[in-house]
């Protein structure tokens, strides 16, 4: 068990320093995506869930047992997280169109690619490494400029500028690659 992380817990749970729990989260946001995103199969599912999760760790990190690894108990929690949503659409009701019109199937086929798009996207986007991918979203979601994102992330400017333009590159090719473009 990494030394490292106990001591990240240990100033969560001391709340005297108000960033840990943000580095806690940003250290394993990428393995909780990824986990939340195979399960749910859907970006904004998956980003529900991950949300939903570190809301639970934070709520319950000092239940967690020192003596276990760290992160098999925060993917059970965001495995949890994701069963439930599961569960909850299975529960949706199901409900049919009042018309149908050749105008309402090709806005369902181009709703249909624009998904299928987001979702090709959205992988190449999880695929990127952690902080190419936390400077990309910042940048192109958030709309923050390069000079907030070094100060958001503690990085130099030149850094930040170059991850934000090699995970660009790096989804550009990941898409080519599978021919979505």
């Amino acid at each position: 068990m990494s030394t490292e992380i106990h001591q990240l817990v240990r100033d969560c749970l001391a709340d005297d320093d108000p960033s840990a729990m943000m580095r806690l989260v940003n250290r394993f946001r990428g393995r909780v995506f990824g986990l939340c995103y195979r399960m749910l199969g859907q970006w904004q599912d998956a980003e529900d869930a991950m949300q939903e999760t570190f809301l639970r760790v934070s709520k319950n990190l000092k239940r967690w047992d020192s003596s276990r690894e760290f992160e098999p108990w925060l993917l059970t929690i965001a495995a949890n997280r994701c069963r439930t949503q599961l569960s909850r659409r299975k529960h949706r009701p199901h409900t049919e169109p009042m018309f149908d019109s050749s105008a309402a199937d090709q806005r369902d086929s181009e709703d249909q690619r624009t998904q299928q798009l987001t979702e090709e996207l959205n992988q190449a986007l999880i695929s990127l490494r952690p902080e190419w991918r936390q400077a990309f979203e910042l940048f192109h979601q958030q709309q923050m400029s390069y000079e907030e994102i070094s100060l958001e992330m503690g990085r130099p400017l030149g850094t930040v500028k170059t991850w934000v333009h090699r995970g660009r590159q790096e989804i550009i090719r990941k898409l080519q690659q599978r021919e979505v473009f």
